[in-house]
């Protein structure tokens, strides 16, 4: 047993349909990785991207001219999914955008051109009761910030959203989310703990620009993991040079983890060992590849060991516990049947049918 992580609590904002902060759940997000203007492929991309699991998607408004498309995208999502619009630098296309039926606009003040400029974005935004997210960044923070910190740092990322959000108070706009991300992991969660000691605004996490699968994965599961852990972060993407539908299933992953959501299954395996007599690493592949699409949310164990197996992973729902060619099928840690190497995968399979109809699992 363990303690249930405790979030702290922040004020709610509708995205859409969805609620962020305040009682709802930890919110999964990614981003549309095609061409805006081809509205076609961005709506298969986002439809897939709510298959597997995304829960707001935001999609990069480049220039003026793309707010027609991003029209046309709300049009034929009607509602399936929150649409946010990505803006920067044209605080013009914020205007826009609010006005074609999106969800939220993110917007980065240090690019969007000032005071005036960011006051009409939300002036239009109130008008349309669209919230907002203050999205600052390591890569585009105040140049009067970067000259009074000698350089970006968490501090100089938390006054910057604590001016922006003062600037909003006083503008009587607080339906806000707020991010301060970072491609530096430990800056990223100063900076987002610092800030969340100062702030009831649910917040955004990510590492941003986390790189390619290999190392991103590793630098947003520790980032993004460890505000989690602390009961920081109201909503996050999970930032992969990889098709976005990798980031939807990381997220997951993430969340599954620290025990806080789940959604499919959860594979225990063994790191196989001199007892190991069958290919296990084979066989765990096997079976998390028949099973990345299941949405059953329970755990299944791929074990090396027939005697220590069961016992070691009796947390499990259903599993394989594997001898000399080989091996037993159990459920909660009791073995039910023994079968051979070759029949183990299917019997597991089997198995978990078995465990869908039991539950009214469809």
């Amino acid at each position: 047993m363990y303690t249930p992580i405790k979030r702290k609590k922040t004020r709610e904002v509708k995205i859409g349909n969805i609620g962020v902060g305040g009682n709802n759940p930890i919110r999964v997000q990614s981003m549309t990785s095609t061409k805006t203007e081809d509205v076609e492929a961005t709506v298969k991309q986002i439809l897939e991207l709510k298959e597997a699991g995304c829960e707001i998607v935001r999609v990069a408004v480049p220039s003026r001219k793309h707010v027609e498309s991003i029209k046309k995208i709300v049009e034929q999502i009607n509602n399936v999914i929150p649409i946010v619009a990505d803006v920067h630098f044209d605080y013009k296309i914020a205007i826009m955008v609010s006005e074609v039926g999106v969800s939220k606009v993110r917007i980065n003040p240090g690019n969007i051109g000032g005071f005036q400029k960011v006051r009409e974005v939300i002036s239009a935004c109130k008008l349309n009761g669209i919230p907002i997210r203050i999205g600052v960044n390591s890569g585009s923070l105040e140049k009067d910030l970067i000259d009074k910190y000698n350089g970006v740092t968490a501090d100089a990322l938390v006054e910057s959203a604590i001016r922006w959000i003062d600037f909003f108070d006083k503008e009587g706009f607080l339906d806000i989310v707020i991010s301060v991300k970072s491609s530096i992991v430990p800056q990223m969660i100063e900076a987002y703990r610092k800030l969340s000691e100062k702030v009831d605004f649910p917040l955004h996490l990510g590492v941003t620009e986390a790189g390619t699968p290999k190392t991103g994965i590793i630098k947003s599961a520790i980032g993004i993991g460890s505000l989690l852990y602390d009961g920081i972060g109201d909503t996050f993407r999970v930032s992969l040079t990889a098709e976005p539908v990798e980031e939807v299933k990381v997220a997951w992953e993430i969340l599954k983890a620290l025990g806080i959501r789940s959604r499919g299954v959860d594979i225990i395996a063994c790191p196989t060992c001199g007892r190991t007599k069958i290919d296990l690493i084979s066989l765990a592949e096997k079976v998390e590849k028949a099973l990345e699409n299941e949405k059953l949310p329970i755990k299944v164990a791929v074990m090396g060991c027939e005697v220590n197996g069961p016992g070691e992973a009796s947390i499990a729902d259903v599993g394989i516990a594997a001898g000399k060619n080989q091996g037993v099928i159990f459920r909660k840690g009791v073995p039910i049947k023994r079968l051979k190497e070759e029949e183990l995968l299917n019997g597991l399979l089997e198995e978990i049918e078995k465990i869908k109809e039991e539950m009214g699992y469809k």
